[in-house]
Order: C-alpha cells, then sequence, then structure tokens
C-alpha cells in the first residue's frame, strides 16, 4: 500500500477490485483470502486493507484498474440483437460502440423479436439485485397476440397458470385500451421475457410483439425507439431504493 496518500484517497481492497468490474466485493474478499491479489508484488490475505490508485494491485497476476460506473437505459428496437453473438444485424453494441462491454451487463433476457427498455451496468451491485430470485422490480410490458385473448386465459394468466408443475401468477393484467383484446399490458415483479413467453406457448397463442415499458421507476420518457442515455442521479437513486 503507498503510505505517503492521504487517508482520503484511500479505499478498501475489495471496492477497489469491485470497482474495476472484475466481481462484487463479497466476491473479492473471498478471491483476497484465498492468495489470488497482490499490492505492489505482496500477496494479499488481510482483510480491510486500504489501497490507492497508485498502488500496484493484480488479480490473478492481471493488473487490476478501476472502472467508472456506468447505468444506460436503451429503447431497443425490435430486430435489434443485444450481443453481437446473436447473428448478423444491427445490435446495440454498436449503438454504444464508445464503452467497452467486457463487464457491462445487460438486465433481462431480450431477443431480437423484442423491444422497449433495456438497461445495462457495470455496477455488481446492480447486478446483483437483479439476479436476486427474491428481488421485487416491478417491470410493465405491453403484448400484441395473433389473436384476442379469451375471457378464461385471461383468468388463467391473473388467478395462475401452471408451468412445469408451478403455479404462476401474473400481478397485473389488463387488455389494452382500444384494442380488439388481441393487446394486453402485463406487470411482472421481475424482467422475465422468457416467461411471458412461456405463458402465450403454453395457452397456443403466437406473440407479434412484446415491448418493455418500464423497468421499476424507469419509463421510455423522452426516450425515443433506438435512442440510449445515462440515468440520471435520482432515477439511480429510485433504482437502488428498490
Amino acid at each position: 500500500m503507498t503510505e505517503n496518500k492521504s487517508k482520503s484517497k484511500l479505499i478498501r481492497l475489495n471496492k477497489f477490485i469491485s470497482s474495476s468490474g472484475i466481481c462484487s466485493r463479497r466476491e473479492a474478499d473471498l478471491h483476497i483470502s484465498i492468495g489470488n491479489v497482490s499490492v505492489n508484488g505482496k500477496i494479499v490475505t488481510k482483510m480491510g486493507l486500504k489501497v490507492s490508485i497508485d498502488d500496484d494491485v493484480r488479480f490473478d497476476g492481471s493488473i487490476v484498474r478501476p472502472q467508472k460506473k456506468i447505468y444506460i437505459l436503451v429503447n431497443k428496437p425490435k430486430g435489434w440483437s443485444v450481443r453481437s453473438s446473436e447473428g448478423r444485424g444491427r445490435s446495440i453494441l454498436k449503438l454504444l460502440s464508445k464503452f467497452s462491454f467486457s463487464n457491462i451487463e445487460s438486465y433481462g433476457n431480450h431477443g431480437r423479436d423484442s423491444s422497449g427498455l433495456l438497461l445495462l451496468s457495470n455496477d455488481h451491485i446492480l447486478q446483483s439485485k437483479f439476479s436476486n430470485p427474491k428481488a421485487i422490480i416491478k417491470c410493465l410490458f405491453h403484448v400484441k397476440l395473433d389473436r384476442p385473448l379469451k375471457p378464461k386465459h385471461f383468468d388463467e394468466l391473473s388467478n395462475g397458470l401452471n408451468l412445469k408443475g408451478q403455479l404462476i401468477k401474473i400481478p397485473e393484467i389488463s387488455y389494452v385500451e382500444g384494442s380488439k383484446k388481441d393487446e394486453v399490458g402485463l406487470q411482472l415483479n421481475s424482467f422475465d421475457i422468457q416467461l411471458i413467453k412461456n405463458f402465450f406457448i403454453e395457452l397456443k397463442y403466437k406473440i407479434r410483439s412484446l415491448d418493455c415499458v418500464t423497468i421499476g421507476p424507469l419509463t421510455k420518457k423522452d426516450l425515443p425507439r433506438g435512442k440510449w442515455k445515462h440515468l440520471s442521479k435520482i432515477e439511480l437513486s429510485q433504482l437502488m431504493m428498490l
């Protein structure tokens, strides 16, 4: 650890590693305890050590450099992939080409056939929040079907549908006003597009379009299709409070 640095410029080693996007703080503690981390050429296993930006911190022999936290909200067009590995065509990667995607994760399982809000970040705290099965992050989806949704199927979705032996309910469902009952709004307690697809596969409907309208407090207001923005401090604060 660099000794001539003021305390205000020192941060805990686990936070230093986490801010690089390698892993979470808790995971960093584990790696420190088993000797995977060195500071200025010396293996460190002590918890609570503080380091500065000038220290040579290495993880499995590779130098660690903190990254600025990035929080990006995209209004994804249908037909665009989230990752370039999903095949040819337009990709969110190209839209956000100025950023490094080595440590940025997308939240939700958007495929080419879906559209709407997509959240990306390199913040492991946020990643843990979204991956926690007990977390409640209300998301609203607009689904258009190949034919009107029958009242009995509407009730099944509302009261609970058996999927692979598990009774799953949609917290809120409604017909879209002005539609021919072939469009519905669904609110889930998580960002799970595949679950929506499974619902309608089970009921033998085809989805014509599936659009994410809100993710928690985040909306598409002032965010046209195919555009992106950084989250504001207020939006980020509201998201972290979920």
